[in-house]
């Protein structure tokens, strides 16, 4: 191999790990607490381009994942289908939220109940590097993390939205910014429009200034227009299983802007994650603690209400297996790094709550050394 091959794999590797989010945040940090002047400069100008304009593109991808997932053969297209995953979602959730919820209340603090939405994220990017290596090639916790992940993203993308307004919401800017940019993506749709460009300059506009000025966050500007988009009658996603399609207008939206947001994703690290080591406190570690302990006892109680409820899991999905798959989920990371900023004003509380969500990555080594221990890593002995 080549020098030129092996570095173009290292950086195929950083991109498609969505390590450039972890290196930008490293360097935030760097920033932070060496110059923290020139640092407040630099998020603050940034700030808005970034987490308003810039993470569109991010929920966009996020959601075009979940709509191909609810697709005709796709692995959330029928209640069957979708029961296991989505309770053990939903449990992923509703723990960790009850967990942060109580602690602050017991720490006399109601006003950060506000905060309940941040452990309930999960980072899939880095969970799922995490899950491959931990469990066996073909073992079935890694596509079930996946679809657990998905659904993640789209409970967390309606919580976004009617959880943490960005101002005081108004139906009336709503409904005369949204209606004719849902209307402009049914016409684009109906006469063929092919150019993802097209729904983004004028639905996907349309939609973001209805967001911003009905008081919604405004990252969540594409999310109504992606379905609209021409793309097959049927699933693509990673876990389709027929043969490669002809492109389509959905396929290569994603095709282009899959660089373009991991770069974004290297400046939203370097805008976001820049916070004073000395800012870890009571909200950081509650936060990540209801994430840690919160994720795996949801996700394990959830899956086996599933199966009382008639829903069925993989065979090989046994007890130690989803411990450390929720733990895996733990990691926070990006989502829960944004719903840090949406949930606290700038200030100690947000860049504790900042630091919860950094120190959520954490979640990834324990759930290696719980792979280890319940033996369910490669190469380790498996119990009978």
């Amino acid at each position: 191999m080549t020098r030129r091959s092996r570095a173009t794999d290292v950086l195929a590797f950083i991109v498609d790990n969505s390590l450039l989010l972890l290196i930008g945040a490293g360097a935030a940090l760097v920033w932070a607490n060496t110059a923290p002047s020139s640092y407040e400069q630099l998020a603050h100008a940034a700030h808005g381009l970034v987490n308003d304009v810039g993470m569109v593109f991010f929920f966009a991808l996020a959601a075009k994942e979940v709509y191909e997932a609810m697709l005709p053969g796709g692995p959330l297209a029928s209640v069957r289908q979708a029961g296991t995953p989505v309770l053990a979602a939903i449990g992923g959730m509703a723990a960790p939220a009850g967990l942060y919820i109580g602690s602050v209340l017991l720490l006399n603090e109601p006003d950060l109940t506000r905060g309940w939405a941040i452990p309930c994220a999960t980072d899939i990017a880095f969970s799922y590097l995490v899950s491959r290596v931990i469990f066996p090639s073909g073992h079935p916790a890694v596509p079930f993390l996946l679809l657990l992940a998905i659904a993640d993203d789209a409970m967390g993308l309606i919580v976004l939205a009617v959880f943490y307004p960005t101002a005081a919401v108004s139906p009336g800017a709503l409904v005369l910014w949204m209606a004719p940019a849902l209307g402009a993506a049914w016409l684009l749709r109906r006469y063929g429009v092919r150019s993802f460009w097209i729904y983004l300059a004028i639905p996907g506009l349309m939609s973001w200034l209805g967001l911003h000025f009905g008081g919604l966050h405004p990252a969540l500007a594409l999310v109504p227009i992606v379905p609209f988009m021409p793309h097959h009658k049927s699933d693509l996603t990673v876990f389709a299983t027929r043969p490669v399609v002809p492109v389509n207008t959905l396929h290569e939206f994603e095709d282009w802007w899959r660089m373009p947001v991991q770069l974004i994703l290297l400046a939203f690290g370097l805008v976001n994650a820049g916070v004073p080591l000395s800012s870890i406190g009571p909200v950081s570690w509650v936060i990540t603690g209801s994430l840690i302990v919160g994720k795996p006892l949801g996700i394990v109680a959830f899956t086996l209400m599933s199966q009382a409820l008639g829903f069925r899991r993989p065979a090989e999905l046994d007890w130690r297996s989803l411990v450390v798959l929720g733990i895996t989920a733990g990691i926070g990371f990006t989502v829960a790094l944004f719903f840090s900023t949406a949930a606290f004003p700038p200030g100690p509380i947000q860049d504790q709550a900042k630091m919860g969500a950094l120190i959520s990555f954490f979640a990834g080594p324990l759930a290696v050394a719980a792979g280890w221990i319940l033996r369910v890593a490669p190469g380790s002995r498996r119990s009978a």
